[in-house]
């Protein structure tokens, strides 16, 4: 697969317990954007151990995305009866901008037998809601929050159900 506006060779896998270490590494990279949005590195993808994203990973759907064998992206989640629950997506950096992160949802979507997708989001992380809704993703709760921000949760209509 190519994305669109660089011509890079991006090629997907299903993510598995073997990828933990580099999943780990990118996503405390991805996620230091995310910290500093919110003041805090007080938040799982930044504190979750080695150990946890193994185990994780042995139970979870989920695809990588690599360009020349580099982890660029990453996508888990898991299947709840007809509900895909995409739970976290991290993009290198350096790759960010670059349309993996659309491309590792519609990689997830296509690839699910899931009527429906669900994924939430701060609601300090404009760049996330702008690429969920620009990808079909819908506003479908917001949960506030102790720090007065919200989690806002939003759906989108995959399949019909089977």
């Amino acid at each position: 697969m190519t994305t669109s506006e660089s011509n890079l060779q991006i090629r997907f896998a299903r993510i598995g317990p073997a990828d933990a270490g580099e999943v780990l590494t990118l996503q405390r990279a991805a996620f230091v954007s995310e910290a500093l949005i919110y003041g805090s590195v007080d938040m799982p993808p930044l504190t979750q151990t080695l150990d946890a994203v193994h185990a994780e990973l042995s139970d979870c759907y989920g695809w990588t995305a690599r360009a020349d064998g580099r982890l660029v992206g990453a996508l888990r989640g898991r299947i709840d009866g007809d509900l895909l629950l995409v739970g976290r997506i991290a993009i290198a950096p350096d790759m960010q901008g670059e349309g993996i992160g659309r491309s590792l949802l519609e990689q997830a979507e296509r690839a699910s037998d899931a009527a429906e997708a669900e994924l939430f989001t701060g609601s300090l992380s404009e760049a996330n809601l702008r690429l969920y809704e620009s990808c079909g993703y819908r506003i479908s709760q917001r949960v506030p929050q102790d720090d007065g921000t919200e989690q806002i949760f939003l759906r989108k209509r995959l399949h019909a159900p089977r």
